[in-house]
């Protein structure tokens, strides 16, 4: 299969070096709107298989003459391409997946797209990063397990694995995203019923095999497409997992309307966003750099089976990969794109349409491909 790969940054990276290693894909293109920055990664990754291509994804006409060479895309672009990527792959009849957005609600608007999708004869999967992604992915896969479930409870979290004050946290993709995350309201099912609660709330104790006591609170955007998918459960809940203390210090910032992305002040006769001020001054705070970082995912799902009460829970704790030098969160995001991709590739997945992970991935073959990568997800 042919795959082509939208983006040059590191989950793009990280997801080209996978196609490369994998028997099923005959050729890559690597495509950014910087070539010689495309040029680059296909240098560092040393393969026969792998092309840069120069694309501008914000001008249709380039985008589907990079798209229609190739069986799948993948769309590792900022989340705000990734209708036009869809529409594009529609209109070139080429399958494609996204690592998703929910702000402005984007997704939402390439679901819209199915119909569309389904009469062109491709499949298109949006959300396969880590959360939502792999999240959606085992929560289908146990509620396929059981006879009828009941509650699905998320737990997900990037975080250093030495963590440094004033936070306690590194980013490992967009601050501005995560802002979003912190600042927009939570949406869960509770007691049968949609409710929203406040992002940063119902703080709890969580702990994972080396890791305890940290904390798990409510963010917005995690729960993706799974109420929709799921509408029946009667609890539905994702919380995200950081070292304690983090949540009562990022709700400050919010009470203070230093995170809002529509809020302005006047200072000395100018217009400013304080979210501006504030992501400048905490980025060289929050950087990574070489520090390792660690993913730790829960996913608990229960319900009845057999007619009796049956729970089946997943659980991830990954590391950076020192070798490559490839963050915790990279490789759980870009092998799950990449693995989903030739899954589509590889008819594997044959549904057609826009359709969301939960519905579509096989959750036995999507863990034993992750194994295969080094990213270990225990069922129990």
């Amino acid at each position: 299969m042919k795959i082509g790969v939208l983006g040059s940054g590191l989950m793009g990276k990280e997801a080209a070096r996978d196609l490369v290693l994998s028997d099923g894909v005959e050729s890559v293109g690597l495509a950014d709107i910087d070539l010689d920055r495309a040029e680059k990664v296909c240098k560092q990754l040393n393969s026969l298989k792998l092309t840069a291509y120069q694309v501008d994804a914000g001008n249709a006409e380039s985008l589907a003459q990079f798209m229609k060479q190739f069986d799948v895309i993948i769309n590792a672009l900022f989340y705000s391409f990734n209708e036009i990527v869809a529409k594009t792959a529609i209109e070139v009849g080429v399958s494609s997946v996204d690592l998703g957005g929910h702000i402005g609600h984007i997704t939402d608007k390439v679901l819209e797209l199915h119909e569309e999708a389904k009469a062109a004869g491709v499949t298109i999967i949006p959300d396969l990063g880590v959360a939502p992604g792999m999240i959606n992915i085992l929560s289908g896969y146990g509620v396929s397990q059981l006879d009828q479930a009941d509650s699905v409870f998320l737990y997900v979290g990037g975080i250093p694995v030495r963590p440094e004050p004033p936070l306690e946290y590194n980013h490992v993709f967009s601050m501005e995203g995560l802002m979003d995350h912190y600042t927009d309201p939570s949406f869960i099912i509770r007691n049968g019923s949609m409710v929203e609660v406040p992002s940063l709330s119902e703080v709890e104790k969580i702990y994972f095999e080396k890791f305890g006591p940290l904390e798990a609170f409510h963010t917005s955007g995690g729960t993706s497409t799974l109420p929709n998918s799921f509408p029946y459960l009667n609890t539905l809940e994702y919380k995200t997992i950081r070292y304690p203390g983090h949540a009562e210090k990022f709700k400050l910032l919010v009470d203070l309307n230093l995170t809002k992305a529509d809020y302005e002040v006047e200072v000395n006769g100018q217009k400013v966003r304080p979210r501006d001020v504030l992501l400048k001054a905490i980025d060289p705070i929050v950087e990574l750099k070489d520090k390792d970082d660690v993913v730790l995912l829960r996913v608990k799902v229960s319900g009845i089976k057999d007619g009796e009460p049956s729970s089946y829970e997943y659980e991830m704790v990954t590391f950076k990969d020192r070798v490559n030098q490839v963050t915790a969160m990279a490789r759980a995001t870009a092998n799950t794109i990449s693995v989903v991709a030739q899954m589509i590739g590889n008819q594997t997945i044959t549904e057609r349409g826009v359709v969301p992970p939960e519905k579509v991935v096989p959750g036995d073959v999507y863990i034993r491909e992750m194994l295969k990568r080094g990213v270990e997800i225990v069922e129990r």
